[in-house]
């Protein structure tokens, strides 16, 4: 089968991660997400990819190239403005198969649901939420697809729209017909609308499904990912060094003897961890990271290039590329009445639904020594900060 990938979109609500970055680059269990994707459409019977790019498309160029690397063909099309979903689809209609199969982006389907939709002549995707108002839903007859409703205050399911599709070309002739949303885009829910009137569609609810929409969601991606991580150990551990439980090692990355890691935790290459350091549960370290003495680290994702200097915190925190931390950088991530931590998503400040959340750091971040991080900051790329600071809040130049 031939997947579709919708892969355009900036992640603007996952500022400011995705301020030099894609989101569907962002890292989580050691690669990027839309890599993650495509493995999964690999493993369901997919080896012909069309990736549709347009916010930083060169990076998801560079990487991925042909798709050889991954034993799959990848061709890409171009989004040249980001108009919806459908406009995103309608990019791609020259390089269509006759059936094939759509996926947003940011969206991770389990393997086996994903089989079991590429069987179906046309399907779409469905989740069963707590909380219906955050996504469109579904309304269906016999697991038989009848219309999507938009997010509503007042949902008339909780069968959430997983984003992931199987379609034919006729889609094409209804995303032309369609018209502009109030949002002023091609919406393919629209499109979906119109073709279920003529045409049946197969509802198939996923058996799990990860949406990375907020920068915190990547915590809550690497906690289920690492689970089934197989470790390799390709770098050098000194003695002295304690691993315990599933780790995994790049080449070229040095463990230092007085580093104690408890897995699932990924370090990626060139890395140098250590000595006396504290590695905990579900953290992912990319390429070029220093972790100095004393340093802690819970539950995070720490990006490439970035250094941690000794004597430093980092609990439930996602800390961007080539960043700097000051020695004795505390990342607080729990509040004292132990409610759920604030954050903010496009400036506007919302709830997590966390109990533990550190810092939210963009790119090139530098804290001076001594820095304290209050629950759920966000810091804004490029930031540079002074000795004894107290970063809270939304945290700008």
């Amino acid at each position: 089968m031939q997947s579709i990938i919708l892969a355009a979109g900036e992640g603007s609500r996952m500022r400011p991660l995705t301020a030099n970055t894609p989101k569907v680059m962002l890292p989580v269990a050691g690669k990027p997400l839309l890599e993650e994707i495509i493995l999964r459409a690999k493993s369901a019977g997919s080896d012909r990819f069309v990736i549709v790019v347009g916010y930083q498309a060169e990076a998801v160029r560079s990487h991925f190239g042909d798709g050889r690397r991954l034993g799959v063909e990848i061709e890409y099309a171009v989004q040249e403005q980001q108009l919806g979903t459908g406009h995103a689809l309608m990019a791609a209609e020259s390089k269509a198969a006759d059936h094939f199969m759509v996926l947003n982006g940011d969206v991770l389907p389990d393997v086996d649901s994903l089989k079991a939709m590429s069987c179906e002549d046309a399907a779409v995707s469905a989740i069963r939420v707590d909380d219906p108002t955050r996504y469109g839903v579904f309304l269906e007859e016999n697991c038989v697809f009848k219309s999507v409703v938009e997010k509503s205050p007042s949902p008339p399911s909780n069968l959430a729209n997983a984003g992931i599709y199987v379609l034919n070309k006729s889609v094409f002739d209804a995303l032309h017909a369609a018209p502009l949303s109030e949002r002023g885009e091609y919406e393919l829910t629209d499109a979906l609308n119109s073709l279920a009137a003529r045409e049946k569609i197969k509802i198939v609810t996923l058996q799990s499904w990860l949406e990375i929409g907020r920068p915190w969601d990547i915590l809550a991606a690497n906690e289920t990912l690492l689970k089934e991580m197989v470790p390799c150990i390709l770098g050098d551990v000194e003695p002295g060094a304690t691993l315990k439980g599933s780790v995994s090692v790049g080449k070229n990355t040095l463990i230092m003897a007085g580093a104690y890691i408890e897995g699932p935790v990924i370090i990626g290459e060139n890395c140098k961890i250590g000595p006396n350091c504290y590695i905990r549960p579900s953290t992912c370290i990319g390429d070029d990271v220093r972790v100095g003495n004393a340093v802690e680290i819970k539950n995070s994702a720490i990006f490439s290039g970035t250094k941690i200097g000794h004597l430093s915190y980092v609990g439930d925190s996602v800390i961007g590329q080539n960043c700097n931390f000051g020695a004795g950088t505390i990342c607080s991530n729990l509040r004292h009445d132990k409610a759920n931590i604030k954050s903010f998503i496009k400036g506007k400040r919302v709830d997590s639904g966390r109990r533990k959340l550190g810092a939210i750091m963009g790119d090139n971040v530098m804290t001076g020594i001594h820095t304290t991080i209050y629950t759920g900051t966000v810091i804004n790329s490029g930031f540079r900060g002074l000795p004894g600071a107290i970063l809270k809040g939304q945290v700008v130049f």
